[in-house]
């Protein structure tokens, strides 16, 4: 029979082949939402620690400049930097210093810890610590 022409077999994806496709798809985009979720939130985090920490360093910078009163006590305020308010805290204590072999005292030792909400019991997203010399 030569003048019946035979219908080439018809190729392409199965049902099967087709459903594991969109299953390995759809666990691949679930990670790829995942890891980008993460990186959103790792870089919000540092961008929020960055900014406590540079409030910190304004703070310290006053009590080296004489702008602030530094007799030991604990005192409290708000500083607002990139559009939102941070609350610090700055604890003072006098300390003794050994520099090469002299002892220095009593320094004011001032520690600064900043936190992005007035909650005592929040934990702080920064923290500096300095000397003020005589």
């Amino acid at each position: 029979m030569r003048g019946v022409a035979r219908h080439p077999r018809q190729r392409g994806f199965t049902l099967l082949e087709v459903l594991v496709a969109v299953a390995v798809l759809a666990v691949a985009l679930g990670a790829a939402v995942k890891v980008g979720s993460e990186n959103a939130r790792n870089a919000a985090y540092l961008r929020d620690r960055t900014h406590a920490h540079w409030v910190a360093q304004n703070v310290l910078a006053r009590y080296r400049a004489g702008l602030e009163d530094a007799t030991p006590g604990t005192r409290e305020g708000a500083a607002f930097m990139a559009g939102r308010e941070w609350y610090w805290r700055a604890r003072i204590q006098p300390r003794e210093l050994d520099v090469a072999g002299h002892t220095l005292g009593p320094v004011p030792r001032v520690e600064v810890t900043v936190r992005d909400r007035d909650d005592p019991d929040a934990r702080p997203l920064a923290r500096s610590i300095t000397y003020l010399t005589p």
